[in-house]
């Protein structure tokens, strides 16, 4: 996938947490997780941005990092709203996997950029 496809991919994400928020019932506990998922989920988004320019391999890899744990949390939170019944669970299902789906890519995306920055990992010990 392009950077420009996952800029708009990762922007989506963040407007459809929007609107899960939104969404929530006037409850204490719905909105403290809405707060946590509102600046996790928005996060992820922001800090890919940030990657896209960063300035050295360590910076992106630093980045992209952050935009990982950004996603996986969001999925923390979505998980935790379906098992505490604030939202049926068909209401939140497909969001969360696509957190999922992103936490697989910047996983994915994290490792290779290490990988391609010390290139002498890629070679095996011949012992």
């Amino acid at each position: 996938m392009k950077a420009d496809e996952l800029k708009d991919r990762t922007k989506k994400f963040a407007l459809r947490i929007l609107k899960m928020v939104r969404s929530l019932p006037k409850t204490r506990e719905a909105d403290v997780i809405g707060k946590q998922l509102l600046r996790c989920g928005t996060s992820v988004a922001a800090n890919y941005r940030a990657a896209c320019r960063a300035r050295s391999q360590a910076d992106f890899i630093s980045k992209v990092t952050i935009v990982e744990e950004e996603s996986d949390e969001s999925a923390f939170w979505m998980e935790l709203i379906i098992d505490a019944e604030i939202l049926k669970k068909n209401l939140v299902e497909d969001l969360l996997k696509e957190a999922n789906e992103l936490t697989a890519i910047f996983t994915a995306s994290g490792k290779t950029a290490r990988t391609n920055k010390n290139p002498q990992s890629k070679i095996r010990n011949p012992q």
